[in-house]
């Protein structure tokens, strides 16, 4: 329970030491999430639980929330079992949110149908390996087709492997990003009117 409120309610809202602690593997775990409802929604063709799908009125939940964020979490602490249940709802659905507006970004991205892929695929290495054999041919002679796809298949490995970096970390880093907006924002309204206001927030 304490990694969970950890989670949810942030360093300025939370008495657990979760900030405190590197979470490298929550990092990538979040990465992987992303990446596995991208992937089925690709690959099956339908939707799961609408992620990927956003409109206004999920922009203006989401910045309703965000706004409201020190005053949802600031009196946590002190609310019976069922409050703080109702709050960390809220949180969940705040990162839904955020997973659904990630979504949203990855899937036009996969123009290419999924019944076109294996063809796609198959263009893109035949490609790849015969601009690298060009490449060694007036060098390397009788070797050029040995070298060409050599070094073509390390070029298909590294692309490979780019990308499935990039599909891990920039998930991350969008949460991130906005983890850190809404802790700024939550320090900004915590100084400035909370503590001033309503003291003793835990």
């Amino acid at each position: 329970m304490d990694y969970l409120e950890g989670l949810l309610l942030g360093r300025l809202w939370s008495d657990t030491d979760f900030e405190n602690r590197r979470h490298f593997g929550l990092f990538v775990l979040y990465g992987l999430l992303v990446d596995a409802i991208v992937l089925y929604i690709y690959i099956s063709g339908k939707g799961l639980l609408n992620f990927g799908i956003i409109g206004p009125i999920h922009i203006a939940v989401f910045t309703l929330l965000f706004l409201a964020n020190p005053f949802i979490c600031f009196r946590y602490y002190r609310m019976p079992w069922w409050g703080k249940i109702l709050v960390l709802a809220v949180k969940i659905f705040k990162s839904y949110l955020i997973i659904s507006y990630t979504v949203s970004l990855f899937l036009p991205r996969l123009s290419v149908q999924i019944d076109d892929l294996q063809d796609f695929l198959m263009t893109y290495l035949n490609g790849t390996l015969e601009k690298y054999t060009e490449k060694f041919q007036a060098s390397a002679g009788s070797f050029s087709t040995v070298l060409g796809v050599l070094a073509g298949g390390v070029h298909v490995v590294g692309t490979v492997l780019l990308y499935a970096l990039a599909a891990i970390i920039i998930p991350s880093l969008i949460y991130l990003a906005i983890r850190l907006v809404q802790y700024v924002w939550d320090w900004v309204v915590n100084t400035l009117i909370i503590k001033r206001f309503f003291p003793q927030r835990k």
